[in-house]
């Protein structure tokens, strides 16, 4: 189970004697594989609080609340037990002057492993394809992706001229596109992940001429927090051959 540990300086507190962190995440990091990553944040007097009230955003400079506490940074572990996330924070060099907070990720179930929830988005990708839905497929795609298509293709950069290009290209097929995953292969990450595949599209063009072509895609995606969405994609195609315009 993942949990965030919060670290909580002490403005009055004497940290000249504390033990340095690199350690810590050495241990932790990259010998045990706990620590999944984290960072460190900058002084309280840098934040931004930010409240909407009767629909007016109201900003004020400074941290939510005044107090010689505050978090200074974050850790996110992957530990077995509560007991084992304590244990790794009891560790940490900011303990000895300071706190850690440690909170367990709110648990979404099995149904939202990242591997899953990625192979669920591919299988989305092939169903708006045999339907032809461009709205449904351009919706497994953030706003900001970046897509490239066969070698001597133009990227497109945005969802809008992502659609812009799938409409063209239904245009001169007839009839369901037909997606077939050969080999997939999905490596999720902490907040973002990435894949590789094979896969085989198949339609007919409008003149009757059959398409049929195994590309190799390589896709990059974004957990926004409320699902993936891809980010980035990689279509890669022979060069020779007529059938590389299929999918520019």
């Amino acid at each position: 189970m993942k949990y965030m540990l919060l670290v909580c300086g002490d403005d009055t507190a004497d940290a000249s004697g504390m033990a340095p962190v690199e350690p810590w995440v050495e241990e932790h990091g990259v010998r045990r594989g706990a620590r999944l990553y984290g960072h460190r944040l900058r002084l309280p007097d840098s934040a931004v609080t930010v409240r909407v009230r009767d629909g007016e955003v109201l900003r004020t400079d400074g941290p939510f609340a005044e107090t010689k506490e505050y978090v200074a940074g974050f850790d996110v572990v992957d530990c077995d037990s509560l007991e084992e996330a304590v244990r790794i924070a009891a560790e940490h060099p900011v303990a000895t002057v300071g706190a850690m907070e440690v909170r367990p990720f709110w648990d979404e179930g099995p149904a939202e492993d990242a591997g899953a929830a990625i192979r669920e988005l591919d299988a989305e990708l092939t169903e708006a394809l045999r339907e032809r839905d461009v709205e449904r497929l351009t919706a497994c795609y953030a706003p900001d992706v970046e897509v490239f298509g066969p070698a001597g293709a133009d990227a497109r950069s945005g969802v809008a001229a992502l659609r812009k290009a799938v409409e063209e290209w239904f245009a001169t097929i007839t009839g369901p596109v037909r997606r077939e995953v050969l080999d997939l292969r999905v490596r999720p990450g902490e907040g973002s992940a990435f894949s590789h595949a094979l896969v085989r599209l198949r339609g007919t063009r409008g003149t009757g001429e059959p398409v049929d072509r195994t590309v190799r895609v390589t896709t990059g995606y974004r957990d926004t927090g409320f699902g993936w969405l891809i980010a980035h994609e990689h279509v890669s195609a022979p060069l020779d051959g007529p059938a590389g315009k299929d999918l520019s």
